[in-house]
């Protein structure tokens, strides 16, 4: 009897606890969405009004604040941008940090964790400390205002990044499946291409998610380097154009927040099952 009860409180407190994960986990979308549909004189109510519920809809929803967004700002154009420069960066990033990963999680012995180490601490310098050598090199390069500024620029945080996390996926892949293609006459290039890389699709794909999304929620670079409104990314151009002073258009800007974290977060759940793979084997030291 006394294990049954200890066997019902643990599943109670588990089961309590993922309520609680869920519900902290999904009230920003609920708000952002409760905000973004709001009527003015819904969302704007003083606190001395003690019939309104600020978490329902008090009054009928509206599309007004989803409208002024698409209408009155160049929010899609913001989009494109984001999704142009992020896929490219994706691209320059995998290109440099596959073979940097696969080289330190291989090729360098004991000192590959040490240098892979050293190159993720360059991830963490503050991009606040770094713009104002980057415009400086951006400003030689006659890149100001150019969306390829920011395309040169993001790979620095990027590619150090990624290639520590790959380390741990290539290092979770056993050597002795590389070194029996190479007997059957692979060259190292060779066995990493059509052995290595189909085994480590995981990481491939968790770097390139984790990259795009540090691409997409910049702000810093993205206010140093762009100055038109027709160039700037989503990060940068939904404050500027939402933000007017002490005026801030909440609907709007949850609208925008709503319509940009959704998609991120549907592929994090379509995939999540390949993501907690990948990285509990890269936690893993081969």
């Amino acid at each position: 009897m006394k294990r049954r009860l200890v066997r019902a409180a643990k599943r109670v407190g588990l089961y309590g606890a993922a309520l609680t994960f869920t519900v902290f986990a999904v009230f920003p979308f609920y708000w952002m969405f409760l905000t973004a549909f709001k009527q003015d004189r819904d969302l704007y109510v003083g606190g001395t009004v003690t019939t309104h519920i600020p978490w329902i809809f008090n009054d009928p929803p509206t599309l007004e604040h989803v409208q002024l967004l698409f209408r009155q700002t160049l929010y899609p154009t913001w989009v494109r941008n984001t999704v142009w420069i992020g896929g490219l960066v994706v691209l320059i990033t995998l290109i440099f940090a596959l073979p940097a990963g696969y080289a330190l999680a291989r090729l360098t012995g004991r000192w590959g964790e040490r240098l892979g180490i050293g190159i993720f601490l360059t991830y963490l310098i503050p991009p606040t400390l770094l713009f104002i050598p980057f415009s400086r090199v951006i400003a030689v390069l006659g890149l100001q205002n150019s969306p390829w500024a920011l395309v040169l620029v993001y790979p620095t945080f990027t590619i150090p990044f990624c290639t520590w996390l790959l380390m741990g996926f290539f290092r979770s892949i056993p050597r002795d499946i590389e070194e029996q293609a190479m007997i059957d006459g692979y060259s190292r290039l060779s066995a990493m291409r059509k052995v290595v890389l189909p085994l480590a699709i995981s990481g491939i794909l968790t770097a390139a998610i984790f990259a795009f999304t540090l691409v997409m929620q910049d702000f810093v670079y993205a206010l140093t380097f762009i100055s038109s409104v027709g160039k700037m990314t989503v990060s940068l151009g939904i404050p500027v154009a939402l933000v007017r002073g002490d005026v801030f258009y909440w609907g709007s800007l949850m609208a925008a927040a709503l319509i940009t974290s959704v998609p991120i977060a549907i592929v994090y759940n379509l995939f999540i099952d390949r993501f907690i793979a990948g990285l509990t084997a890269g936690a893993v030291k081969g």
